[in-house]
């Protein structure tokens, strides 16, 4: 069973408002689930209304680009520098999301070095397991104590690192850093709880020495529940609110009102639909992060990709996709990566959609920093025809979680990876929380970084990361 989208109500605006997403969401209900009497036998069925529908003509990947020294001239290289130093990538990073499992509130607040002990983390990941996992094991996958790492959140870590490597590349190719910088635009998708909290670090620590006329800030909407009564589907305003995925995030940004920017005291200026089409207009490509990816704690500003995208771009492409191996000691179903034979191409399916594939099964995935080129594009048909609607029963309520991935059946998507192919590395659960340990200490550990983040970070934690010790070994 599919989730069909009733047919779109305006030339313009599919949503021009969450009152209208709202509306959307309970139509949705009506229209595809109104042979179930409960929220339970939806529950029953939740496999069968998400199934992708070609889920049996799916086969191994077919024809991926492989992003390597062969398939870029020195004019790619050059036309993805250049994209970078005018200000022509457009970059979101998303930090809306919790780490429900890990129990401890927003991901972009997370302080391993002060929120997690190795004895606290061996517990967690046991706990998830279902087997004792002792301190001694935790501590040999992490390389060192959680202690052992300066005292940065994890949200602060991967504003840092984006900085930190745009200024690297731009003294390597004697651009001014400050000018660089000063040209990025990026946007900041924050969730209702914590918004307040990080913007007010943005502001302490001066923005990462982006400007902050060029920073977008978003708070995702979360939604209450939608609940079957007397017969009838309603908007449950007594149920939990809920993010409703990254999908919406995306559907979001083309709505009227919902991103701003921040002047010195504080105070929010909302932009119009219009306004934000205007600005993406002008961008060369965009590129979602995933504040969960570990590789970009050591690796931001992937010129080489951004490259590729800019290339395929002039040949139609609105869409790029990494595809990574899925991690064997810990397979996750995330995007799957397949050939749809009856579509006749490569396409991603998110994991719920998938039903009876087990996460073994499961080869290569999608790795979420995804391109854009010419996003105006993009935007544009997700601003008409918004993306499929997946179901969750959470609670005893119907959620909604669209997925960004979905873009790939709206415009023409490029799959590319790596000539090594390497796992995915993010962090997600307790299990992955030794990874992530290692790849901060990589982080803490590369040339200037220690001095770069004291730089830039507020008056409150300076003093701790400059008498910071950091240890080339445990």
């Amino acid at each position: 069973m599919n989730s069909a989208l009733p047919a779109r109500r305006d030339e313009v605006f599919l949503f021009k408002d969450n009152t209208d997403y709202i509306e959307y969401c309970l139509n949705l209900a009506k229209y595809n689930l109104c042979q179930f009497g409960s929220i339970s036998e939806i529950k029953q069925n939740e496999n069968d209304i998400n199934v992708y529908e070609n889920l049996y003509a799916l086969e191994e990947l077919k024809d991926v680009c492989i992003l390597d020294k062969n398939c870029l001239t020195d004019a790619d290289r050059d036309r993805a520098l250049k994209c970078i130093f005018e200000g022509k990538l457009f970059s979101e990073h998303a930090f809306a999301g919790e780490a429900t499992r890990l129990g401890l509130g927003t991901k972009y607040l997370i302080n391993i070095s002060r929120d997690l002990s190795i004895d606290k983390i061996a517990k967690l990941i046991s706990r998830e397991k279902g087997v004792t996992i002792s301190k001694e094991e935790v501590l040999l996958q992490s390389g060192c104590y959680p202690e052992g790492l300066l005292p940065l959140s994890l949200g602060t870590r991967h504003m840092l690192q984006f900085s930190f490597d745009i200024v690297k590349l731009a003294k390597k190719y004697n651009h001014n850093p400050k000018k660089v910088l000063s040209n990025q635009k990026m946007l900041i998708v924050l969730n209702e709880l914590s918004s307040n909290q990080i913007i007010n670090e943005f502001m302490e620590n001066k923005f990462f020495g982006f400007d902050q006329d060029n920073i977008f800030f978003m708070v995702q909407e979360a939604y209450h529940g939608i609940n079957i009564v007397n017969g009838r589907f309603i908007y449950d305003e007594t149920s939990p609110k809920r993010l409703h995925n990254h999908g919406q995030l995306a559907m979001q940004q083309t709505m009227d009102y919902q991103i701003f920017i921040i002047n010195n005291k504080g105070q929010r200026s909302y932009l119009t639909s219009d306004e934000v089409g205007e600005t993406l207009k002008q961008m060369d490509d965009k590129i979602s992060y995933n504040v969960e990816d570990l590789g970009y704690l050591i690796e931001s500003a992937d010129h080489e990709a951004l490259a590729l995208a800019l290339k395929k771009g002039k040949d139609g492409y609105r869409m790029l996709m990494e595809i990574v191996n899925n991690n064997s000691h810990n397979p996750q179903k995330g995007g799957m990566a397949a050939f749809d034979n009856k579509l006749g191409r490569n396409v991603i399916i998110e994991g719920f959609r998938l039903k009876s594939i087990k996460n073994h099964e499961i080869k290569f995935l999608n790795k979420n920093f995804n391109h854009y080129p010419k996003p105006y594009e993009s935007w544009l048909l997700l601003k008409e025809y918004g993306l499929n609607m997946p179901v969750s029963i959470k609670n005893g309520y119907i959620y909604y979680q669209p997925v960004q991935g979905d873009i790939n059946f709206l415009v023409k998507t490029e799959f590319f990876r790596r000539k090594k192919i390497k796992p995915i590395n993010a962090w997600k659960s307790p299990s992955s929380t030794p990874l992530a340990i290692k790849f901060m200490r990589l982080q803490d550990l590369q040339t200037g970084f220690k001095k770069y983040s004291s730089s830039l970070i507020g008056s409150s934690e300076r003093s701790m990361i400059s008498s910071f010790k950091l240890k080339a070994h445990t």
